[in-house]
């Protein structure tokens, strides 16, 4: 998947911090449209709501951005077997 935009990103984190009840400053239509596309937000009467997949999404940033990002576990090798 490509990359948000800094505007597209901004929007995201605008929506998850709606969320969380805080009231949140103007978002751009456009933003929010291609979020939405993309699954990340829906749109309701209140405006744009996020959705799981866009609260992962941030939630996979923040963890990379915090030097902990998931990564696939392998089996080891047993002695013996």
């Amino acid at each position: 998947m490509d990359s948000l935009t800094d505007g597209q990103l901004r929007a995201l984190r605008n929506l998850a911090d709606k969320h969380t009840g805080n009231i949140t400053v103007f978002l751009n239509i456009a933003d929010a449209q291609h979020l939405t596309q993309l699954g990340f937000a829906t749109r309701s009467r209140q405006g744009w709501d996020i959705t799981p997949l866009g609260a992962a999404y941030l939630a996979g940033l923040d963890r990379e951005a915090n030097g902990s990002a998931v990564t696939l576990l392998r089996p080891t090798e047993h002695e013996g077997e």
